[in-house]
């Protein structure tokens, strides 16, 4: 009798599912921008004695900032995306061949043409 042969095979692809619209774990980006504003709205309105509406204002900010994070950067884009491009942005872009350089022919006064 013959044995059987395994093999792996990858016959479908593998989600990590998704939350409120968001791929993957990008929920907990916008969960901790939520519980950073929350923290942050306490802190202004019972500590500072802020009004309600002027501690609101910058405790959206960390929200603001995760969602734009996780929309802008994360969703729907390759993994390492927002790696690269930080990356891009602080050191610029890296090697390879240089581009043709244009370089203007000096003309003295002294060629005459004929």
């Amino acid at each position: 009798m013959q044995e059987l042969r395994f093999t792996e095979t990858n016959s479908a692809d593998d989600s990590a599912g998704k939350t409120w619209g968001l791929e993957g774990n990008l929920f907990w980006f916008v969960a901790g921008g939520a519980f950073a504003g929350v923290m942050t709205l306490l802190l202004l309105f019972s500590v500072c004695r802020w009004s309600f509406l002027t501690a609101l204002i910058p405790a959206l900010i960390p929200l603001g900032l995760a969602l734009l994070y996780a929309l802008a950067f994360r969703q729907g884009k390759p993994s390492g995306y927002d790696l690269d491009l930080f990356e891009l942005w602080l050191k610029g872009p890296g090697f390879g061949p240089e581009s043709p350089r244009v370089t203007a022919r000096a003309t003295s006064a002294s060629t005459k043409y004929v």
